[in-house]
């Protein structure tokens, strides 16, 4: 089929603005200076402030949960007097909950429950009818439901006559197209498209037939349309009620999308683990939209249908106490997930990405850049191609896409040939030979616009490989404070290398530096002083960085050997 001529920007899945829940947790007193109204007020805090938006809300949480169930046991051992509900602290949290169950960015009318164990899950789902409280969905591995009321009050008549049955309660985010959050300041940059080449940017290249072989990996999107790329018996729908058909709207060709670039195996839409078996769970709705329990409900089917790998390309700047067990979840059985940073510009993660436990990636273009519109922060994993990549769309179509969506499946479909090439490795472990493995880039080392690098499927496909050589210059970056042009050298082959020289000109002036030997994975860095003045005078100065290897070595990739830098005198 032709490629579509015009190139999808993929924003599609821009998630929800960020939160701005009350500061009200910290004025609160400590429960054992509460009166037992008070005590029940402080709980149901904690009870439904398990929706968090940022990773510190998370870790607080966690470290929370000890004195939530110090709580729950206390208030368990004792019944809640009627005045409870009058008390003031608890009405201004009630008030403050309902607040949070209306933002535009939920399910109207809806709230996610969980409960302590299974006797009080039970008891909530035999009153939840009589208590004017329709359950909409239901995980019982999880003790969770999704439940409608259509007054509040039904629902605040439960949370305070049951304070001591209840786990965790929260809203039920949506996971769609709403607007971005605050842009992080970032310097404009000429992104450059990967077209069809993405594979080869990544190592990816010799023989993939077998590759993925066995593994299964879960895309939790919009459905998957059938396709060349897929070939006959890969492809296998679940059916969580929302169908398995991909829609034919503007934004319903992105699972194909999606799956195309994890585990397709047409020349014009390839993936990277072509032999995979794919299974197709939909989790958006008919307006493209999902919601943080959809998402968990396939999280845990998926995981139960035996998939190694699942990935989400999709999220929601907020979370709740559900979600963050389910992805407990899948990691207990073995499964991981990996999930897409955000397209937003923001110096944050969407959720499940912002997870510790998830396997989260940001975008680059062909040159190695970050993309701009890439989310960054302390919690990415590391980064793939996300500019401009080739891929199968609706009616057998192709496209180019942008999105750290498009470069959430490349580490998908990586992971699952790690596990084909070696079935001994679990999930995890397969992460970590990937996350070791990357290109490093920007200065060396982690950092929250790469994380641990660019994905690089040649090197960790080849870690056991003995004469695999590549030795590459990660990048030149520019340390203002210093005032100095930073060449990073790279080792990303499998065996030491000694005995390389690096040969920089700037503007047209010759120097030659030695570097030290680097073992498998290391990086040297040579500095370079730049003269203000002299930047100032000339306009730009230009870094042209060889890496000259020792006689014998065959390298795999000596196009990663040669680097150019146009650095500009700023204009303040």
């Amino acid at each position: 089929m032709p490629l579509d001529a015009a190139r999808v920007f993929h924003r599609h899945f821009r998630p929800p603005r960020r939160s701005k829940i009350s500061a009200m947790k910290k004025h609160l007193p400590p429960l054992a200076a509460l009166g037992l109204g008070a005590a029940c007020a402080a709980l149901l805090w904690w009870l439904w402030a398990g929706d968090r938006d940022s990773v510190r809300q998370l870790q607080a949480a966690r470290i929370a949960h000890e004195h939530q169930l110090a709580a729950l046991a206390a208030l368990a051992r004792r019944p809640i007097p009627p005045a409870a509900a009058a008390d003031p602290v608890t009405k201004a949290l009630l008030a403050t909950l309902e607040r949070v169950l209306t933002r535009r960015d939920t399910r109207a009318k809806e709230a996610v429950l969980a409960f302590k164990d299974d006797a009080t899950y039970r008891r909530f789902l035999a009153r939840a009818p009589k208590s004017g409280l329709t359950v909409l969905g239901q995980l019982d591995g999880l003790r969770a439901v999704r439940v409608r009321y259509d007054k509040f009050a039904a629902l605040e008549k439960d949370l305070v006559d049951n304070t001591a049955d209840y786990a965790a309660v929260g809203a039920n985010y949506t996971m769609g197209i709403p607007p971005p959050p605050s842009k992080e300041a970032r310097a404009d940059v000429n992104l450059v498209s990967f077209g069809n080449r993405a594979l080869d940017f990544l190592g990816a290249t010799g023989d993939r037939t077998a590759w993925g072989r066995g593994t299964t990996i879960a895309v939790l999107d919009t459905g998957i349309a059938p396709d060349a790329t897929f070939g006959d018996g890969r492809l296998h729908y679940l059916d969580l009620g929302l169908g398995t058909a991909a829609g034919s709207g503007a934004e319903d060709g992105h699972g194909t999308a999606v799956a195309a670039l994890a585990a397709g195996a047409a020349n014009d839409a390839p993936g990277v683990a072509p032999a995979a078996t794919l299974l197709s769970i939909r989790v958006t709705d008919a307006n493209g939209t999902s919601d943080i329990f959809t998402v968990a409900q396939a999280i845990l089917a998926a995981t139960d249908a035996g998939a190694k790998v699942i990935n989400i390309s999709l999220g929601s700047y907020a979370t709740n106490a559900t979600l963050d067990a389910a992805i407990g979840y899948a990691s207990a059985h073995g499964a991981i997930i990996v999930a897409a940073a955000g397209n937003d510009q923001a110096a944050q993660l969407t959720w499940p990405a912002a997870d510790p436990r998830v396997i989260s990636v940001g975008a680059v273009d062909a040159a190695g850049q970050l993309a701009t519109f890439s989310n960054s922060g302390p919690q990415l994993s590391l980064a793939a191609p996300g500019y401009g990549v080739q891929t199968a769309w609706l009616g057998g179509q192709r496209a180019l896409l942008d999105g750290t969506s498009v470069s959430a499946p490349l580490v998908s479909g990586t992971l699952a040939a790690l596990l084909a090439q070696n079935p001994a490795l679990t999930p995890q472990q397969a992460a970590e030979v990937l996350l070791k493995s990357t290109s490093d880039a920007g200065a060396p080392g982690d950092d929250p616009d790469f994380g641990n690098g660019i994905l690089n499927v040649g090197s960790a496909m080849n870690r056991n490989n003995l004469n695999y050589a590549d030795t590459a210059i990660a990048s030149h970056y520019y340390d203002a404070a210093n005032q100095q042009m930073n060449v990073v050298v790279q080792n990303r082959g499998s065996l030491p290398v000694a005995g390389m020289t690096l040969n920089i000109a700037v503007n047209g002036t010759v120097s030659s530096h030695v570097v030290p030997m680097l073992a498998p994975g290391e990086t040297s860095v040579v500095k370079l002083p730049v003269d203000p003045a002299a930047l100032k005078a000339s306009g730009t100065l230009t870094f042209s960085t060889e890496l000259i290897n020792p006689l014998g070595l065959n390298d795999a990739v000596l196009s990663n050997n040669r680097k150019t830098t146009r650095l500009v005198a700023p204009t303040k």
